[in-house]
């Protein structure tokens, strides 16, 4: 045999060689993404939720290792029931709201002016909101927090508001320490609760009139000035007075 053609029968044993990489490749296309671990300690849970209210749960997740739950408002008092006597969650933490209006530019610029006509809001309300975890379809929502001492779990339950006439029914017939926490909600985001035995004022006056914790909600507590931002402030007594220049030398 000749040397040349010992040279023709070479490459075509390397043509036969299967290429590693390309097995490799085709190997991690084909395989399929594994599914998420099941909590199996919350998951349960949720099921059981989600057996008690049916239709009246809209949204779930487990999410950094807690359980979250957004119910309609007709579920509301009803969630908090099933929380506590088949899911043990018998520890209240608190209840607060949600505004969910992007933040107003904060530019140090004044943005709103109560003299001007036709003044508005910063911004105007958009089509959808970004609401976190287990979602929402509104502006406002209303969260609570609860707790099993006994195994160490909680879960988080949301509720989306209605924009024009923000109201749910109350959670004090159900967790007595409620009270207050919706009386603050209340008083600083203007949502009501249903069937509360005395919705009134805790920090502010009673004349007050908006709701502080609304991002629309106009900051006018000082004109905004240029930097440094210094403040006018009053004059020390004597401050003022000037000592008059000395004229002349000594004497002489």
């Amino acid at each position: 045999m000749s040397s040349a053609d010992s040279g023709g029968t070479e490459p075509q044993a390397e043509e036969q060689q299967p290429a590693e990489g390309a097995e490799a490749t085709e190997a991690t296309e084909t395989a399929e993404p594994e599914a998420p671990a099941i909590d199996e300690v919350r998951q349960p849970l949720l099921d059981a939720l989600k057996a008690e209210l049916g239709d009246g749960l809209i949204g779930s997740e487990i999410a950094g290792g807690d359980i979250w739950v957004r119910v309609d408002r007709s579920a509301w008092v009803q969630a908090a029931q099933v929380a506590r006597t088949k899911l043990g969650m018998v520890q209240f933490c608190f209840l607060s709201g949600m505004d969910w209006l992007p933040n107003n530019d904060l530019s140090a610029e004044k943005a709103w002016d109560p003299d001007a006509e036709g003044s508005a809001t910063i911004n105007s309300a958009p089509a959808t909101y970004e609401t976190g975890v287990a979602g929402g379809d509104t502006r406002f929502q209303v969260f609570a927090r609860l707790f099993n001492p006994a195994t160490s779990v909680g879960i988080t339950l949301k509720v989306d508001l209605d924009e024009q006439d923000p109201r749910v029914d109350s959670w004090v017939p159900v967790f007595r320490g409620a009270d207050w926490h919706e009386r603050e909600t209340w008083e600083m985001y203007g949502f009501n609760f249903d069937g509360h035995p005395d919705l009134r004022h805790i920090y502010l006056p009673a004349a007050f009139e908006g709701f502080p914790l609304r991002k629309d909600f106009p900051l006018l507590a000082r004109e905004v000035k240029p930097w440094p931002g210094l403040v006018d402030k009053e004059p020390i007594p004597g401050e003022d007075e000037e000592e008059p220049a000395a004229e002349g030398g000594d004497g002489g």
